[in-house]
């Protein structure tokens, strides 16, 4: 299955170990930010990019916790280098 550029931005940050918080009003989401894992905001996330992968299984939230990569999600991340 293939992903987009965008979609894989999101799943390389998360496979380094970012999250992504969702905040709520009610039941609806109000506002969704995606943390790198030095705690920098990545801005590449909306609503409709968050819905895409919640539908392919990329990330998963467990009790109320941030969001973040799934064993999925890994497979469909192409890999990248790492220039650190």
């Amino acid at each position: 299955m293939d992903i987009s550029r965008a979609e894989q931005r999101i799943l390389h940050h998360l496979a380094q170990g970012g999250r992504i918080e969702i905040k709520r009003e009610g039941k609806t989401i109000a506002e969704i930010r995606c943390f790198t894992r030095d705690g920098w905001v990545y801005p590449g996330v909306d609503l409709e990019l968050f819905r895409k992968l919640k539908r392919k299984r990329a990330i998963r939230s467990s009790s109320g916790r941030p969001y973040r990569i799934t064993e999925r999600g890994l497979y469909l991340v192409r890999s990248e280098l790492d220039n650190r």
